[in-house]
């Protein structure tokens, strides 16, 4: 009976281990110091699913959630943002994955669904916003026809799609939505591990949205490799922040309230000219700043997920981009692997033990290469005044040799109202001497949707050449619409939010694509005083209740004579009630003594 239990033992065991090797779930992380004591995490996880299960929803590592929901909208492929903060290009380079995981300011979403007339998409794409709000606690729900908009080239498929699909692209956003810890509950919850187990049990609220810059995003999309028979249908979630490592080693409890450091703790640099008592220039360390997981996340990853598959690409769990000179401890429990060329190394976890990885601060003589973007924005509202107003976008080109093509995407409120016959473009060179030039020169392309009341709002595409070491300046003047009374929001005074522009250009190296976003932006519209009506109120009722209680006063009181008084208040029972008959007869006869 023993060996029997053994061996029945060990088949399972075996089992169970030929299943997590046929895993397709698969998860990284990866860490990157950046300058101004920085940290960019790169969080990455993968799982597949098999077309024919995701259609009879034999769910195995897809979240049944998501699968039935895109299954009732008949969305063919998925992308969904949430981010906050602003990437800082000229400190940090450029942007992980090339932009492509990340979202603009707030929520940002879009999907191609497969139906056959625009309307009936339409309708699809409505049942899906509703239903991704009340899985994501976001307000997807409030993405109607005045904030949905269908680009034309701006978003490329990124899944393998059949040819007789009647495929609609739909994009919209929600710049002013707050991402906060009840979006990232129902994030992890679609993991297979959920947060318990492997990389994602680093994942706190409290780090994660005290970052300096925060991105999740979820792609789905159908994949049909050429080695296998059949289709798959991917789903990809990743979380991407920048960290500041001075305020995340710093104890939650400690110094709630943001306080100035002390001038005695700061780190001047003495060389400057302007260096006095007030006046204090950061001293640049040479040494780069020591960090380890349990001090940047406030804990330590538990464990392997047990579901992650530990061969091919995704072994590699855990990969510091840091130069091999600088030392890095880690918990037993996971293999190292170094990168041939010098700036990478990779952990794999062999265990379910607790793993952490530490960095000492150390002084470093090779520098990690930072690589620049190939492409700086700035877009801001400009004018003043309620009625009109204008756009102004900076775009400039750091290359000294080549051009940069790109298209320009932006999506605008009907209220905002642009005049395209007023766009203008000036172009500055090295010596920062700007010319007026014909928009013909700078734009090759316009695709243009102009915005209707309070039904959709304005779409407009440019395909635009940004000259090597040139800065161009486009310009265009719009008008504010006024709106009723009851479309203005509670916080009307702080502004109405516009989407940020989305930049799609094309990297010269692979081909792929590259994402740039700009801010949102807070559009000022003329705003009523709300509080005349109240003011209104309260003198018309106060008015009505002077007039009705004078007028309620004469019809009711009664006036009797004194001794009538001293009748009814006073004596026996008998007068009491002679009193009161006498009052009565008055009554009926209408007659009425003054009292004296």
């Amino acid at each position: 009976m023993t060996s029997l239990s053994y061996l029945l033992r060990i088949l399972l065991a075996s089992l169970f281990c030929s299943i997590c090797a046929a895993s397709d779930y698969h998860e990284r992380l990866e860490l990157t110091p950046l300058p101004s004591s920085s940290l960019l995490a790169s969080f990455n996880f993968r799982s597949n699913a098999s077309l024919e299960s995701f259609e009879q929803q034999n769910f195995r590592y897809f979240p049944r959630s998501l699968g039935q929901i895109l299954q009732h909208a008949n969305a063919k492929e998925l992308h969904l943002r949430f981010t906050t903060g602003r990437w800082d290009a000229e400190s940090w380079g450029t942007r992980p994955w090339n932009g492509v995981k990340e979202g603009g300011t707030g929520v940002e979403i879009w999907a191609w669904i497969d139906a056959p007339t625009e309307d009936k998409a339409f309708a699809k794409w409505i049942t899906l916003t509703q239903s991704l709000s009340g899985l994501f606690c976001a307000s997807l729900n409030f993405i109607d026809s005045t904030r949905t908009t269908r680009p034309v080239v701006s978003f490329e498929q990124t899944g393998d799609h059949t040819t007789s699909s009647q495929l609609h692209l739909l994009h919209g956003v929600l710049p002013g939505e707050v991402v906060c810890t009840e979006n990232l509950t129902p994030f992890l919850k679609l993991l297979p591990c959920k947060g318990k187990a492997g990389i994602s049990s680093l994942l706190d609220g409290h780090k994660l949205f005290d970052a300096s810059w925060q991105s999740m995003s979820i792609d789905v999309r159908p994949v049909c490799p050429k080695e296998q028979k059949e289709c798959l249908v991917e789903i990809e979630q990743t979380v991407d922040m920048v960290l500041d490592i001075d305020r995340s080693k710093r104890p939650r409890g400690d110094n709630p309230i943001p306080r100035p450091v002390p001038v005695e703790q700061l780190a001047c640099d003495p060389s400057k000219w302007y260096n006095s008592e007030d006046t204090c220039y950061p001293l640049e360390k040479s040494t780069e700043k020591g960090w380890s997981l349990t001090e940047i996340f406030g804990r330590n990853i538990k464990g392997a997920c047990p579901l992650t598959d530990d061969s091919g690409p995704g072994s590699k769990t855990i990969c510091v981009n840091a130069p091999h000179e600088r030392e890095v401890y880690i918990t037993a429990g996971a293999f190292e692997s170094k990168d041939p060329e010098g700036f990478s190394r990779c952990y794999t976890l062999l265990s379910s033990n607790a793993f952490d990885l530490v960095l000492p601060e150390q002084e470093l003589q090779t520098k990690m290469p930072l690589e620049q973007p190939s492409l700086h924005v700035e877009r801001t509202i400009i004018g003043h005044g309620q009625e009109r107003g204008g756009m102004r976008t900076i775009l400039t080109n750091p290359s000294e040799t080549d051009n940069v093509d790109f298209i320009y995407f932006e999506s605008l409120p009907w209220f905002m109202r642009p005049y395209l016959h007023t766009l203008q473009a000036t172009i500055a060179g090295k010596d920062g001497v700007q010319r007026h030039v014909p928009v013909s020169e700078i734009v090759k392309d316009i695709f243009y949707r102009p915005a209707v009341d309070r039904e959709r709002g304005t779409q407009l595409e440019l395909s635009l050449t940004v000259p090597a070491a040139s800065t161009v300046t486009l310009i265009y003047d719009f008008e504010k619409a006024i709106l009723r009374y009851t479309e203005y929001p509670p916080d009307a005074n702080r502004g109405f939010n516009v989407a940020p522009a989305v930049i799609k250009l094309k990297d010269n190296s692979t081909g792929s694509p590259v994402y740039i976003r700009t801010t949102s932006l807070l559009l000022p519209l003329p705003t009523p005083d709300f509080s005349m009506p109240y003011n209104v109120i309260i003198l018309t009722s106060t008015v009505m209740a002077l007039a009705f209680g004078s007028i309620f006063n004469l019809l009711v009181r009664r006036f009797v004579a004194l001794d009538e008084v001293a009748a009814l208040t006073s004596g026996t029972l008998k007068t009491r009630l002679r009193g009161k008959i006498i009052a009565l007869k008055d009554k009926l006869s209408g007659k009425a003594v003054k009292v004296e």
